[in-house]
């Protein structure tokens, strides 16, 4: 199978676009087209620390509060530069084949976690009024947040008006889990809010592996990482797709002192694939993967 080639405006990810402050469109591999973000978190304050992380927590954001009225004016606006195809005249979507330009989805994501947000529901309300039904909705989760009964509200907004589960699965241990994604939230947790929510509504697991100081997942990762994939499904979970990727643009947390760029980088393009496999292979699940654009560390 030929593999999807990585576009620049593939790595061009801001969460800045024009003079908005809120709303923001990418082209997005996972997607498979046109993505517009909200960035519900500009202030970047987050529950996990990613050690693959691109959000630059060292400078301070000028914008401190999600506002939900500014972000319907703003994905209004680009909605409708989609509509008139303005949006392919502003780079990077100018040089973009015509082909890669259709929206997609809105996805919640941004600086940090979506479902940390107080008015989670409210923000998937004024998604359904604004965007066109065909387009999906798409939450991008870390899974910390998905028991609280604010975002299950939201979620059962989702389900009746072509919503989408994007949930973070980045490990298959404990010690690996703390290693990848830094966070206070136990590992148990995690896996309990990604089973319940599968439980209702058929979910994406989304998972990203990497390199760390010359070194990937071991053998031993993967396997625990597919035998969690299987209790998910055999607790009555449903999962649509599981989505490998590795790193494609600079990690900018800091780790230890020590930027984490310096020694975090993508998995070859073989290795993405090796994993892929295992998972079709030991899960029976869909799996897509998605490479860094590199078949060198």
């Amino acid at each position: 199978m030929e593999k999807p080639r990585i576009l620049p405006a593939h790595r061009q990810h801001p969460r800045r676009f024009e003079d908005f402050k809120f709303v923001y469109p990418v082209l997005s591999r996972r997607s498979h087209g046109i993505s517009i973000g909200i960035n519900t978190n500009p202030d970047k304050a987050c529950n996990f620390d990613c050690i693959y992380c691109q959000v630059d927590r060292t400078v301070e954001s000028p914008i401190q509060m999600f506002d939900l009225a500014a972000a319907e004016q703003e994905l209004r606006e680009i909605l409708e530069m989609v509509r008139t195809g303005e949006l392919a005249q502003h780079p990077p979507f100018n040089s973009v084949p015509a082909e890669l330009l259709h929206l997609n989805d809105i996805a919640l994501s941004g600086d940090a976690e979506p479902t940390t947000l107080r008015n989670f529901s409210e923000v998937l309300e004024m998604i359904v009024r604004t965007k066109p039904a065909e387009v999906k909705a798409v939450l991008i989760t870390d899974a910390g947040g998905l028991d609280r009964p604010d975002v299950k509200r939201g979620l059962e907004i989702m389900d009746t008006n072509n919503g989408e589960v994007w949930a973070k699965l980045d490990a298959g241990t404990e010690e690996y889990f703390k290693l990848i994604n830094r966070t206070r939230i136990p590992f148990a947790r995690i896996l309990k809010n990604i089973t319940e929510t599968a439980r209702q509504r058929a979910i994406v697991i989304q998972s990203l592996f990497l390199n760390i100081r010359n070194q990937g997942p071991t053998s031993e990762e993967i396997g625990a990482y597919c035998g969690r994939l299987r209790d998910i499904v055999v607790a009555g979970g449903r999962v649509k797709l599981v989505q490998i990727y590795t790193v494609a643009r600079k990690a900018m947390t800091v780790v230890d002192g020590v930027p984490a760029w310096q020694f975090v980088g993508a998995l070859t393009d073989s290795e993405v694939e090796a994993i892929t496999e295992r998972v079709r292979c030991e899960t029976d699940l869909a799996s897509e993967g998605f490479y860094g654009g590199s078949t060198e560390h």
